[in-house]
């Protein structure tokens, strides 16, 4: 598939494909067909698609290069792959619940105003 179908399947532009690509966070690049363009094929698509959930999770552009590196470096790497998958995890699951918090906080106060709206006729 071509980037231009990779973004549009991702949502992202094919110059965040690029960098991904020049940043070294695919395990392989995608190969050129005989015009010279990337043809992705579906393992580059499924990655994409994890790269982008990682980051918009939170996940530093560091962390997805490590994580891409031991990846690419295959079975053996599974346990260190584990490992900064937990720890990422831990770390979206603290900020989902800073913003139930948040979240609850927010509603409180959407409360008050609105019992404050109907005791003053507002």
């Amino acid at each position: 598939m071509t980037i231009a179908e990779v973004a549009r399947r991702t949502g992202l532009t094919a110059h965040t494909l690029r960098y991904y690509e020049r940043a070294g966070l695919l395990p392989s690049p995608p190969p050129r067909g005989v015009n010279g363009h990337r043809c992705y094929t579906q393992r580059h698509l499924d990655w994409v698609v994890l790269l982008s959930r990682l980051r918009a999770t939170g996940m530093s552009i560091a962390g997805m290069r490590r994580y891409a590196e031991l990846a690419g470096n295959g079975l053996p790497t599974s346990r260190e792959r584990l490992e900064l998958l937990l720890v990422h995890r831990a770390q979206v699951a603290s900020r989902i619940e800073q913003l139930r918090d948040d979240l609850t906080l927010i509603d409180n106060k959407i409360d008050i105003y609105r019992k404050s709206i109907e005791e003053n006729h507002v």
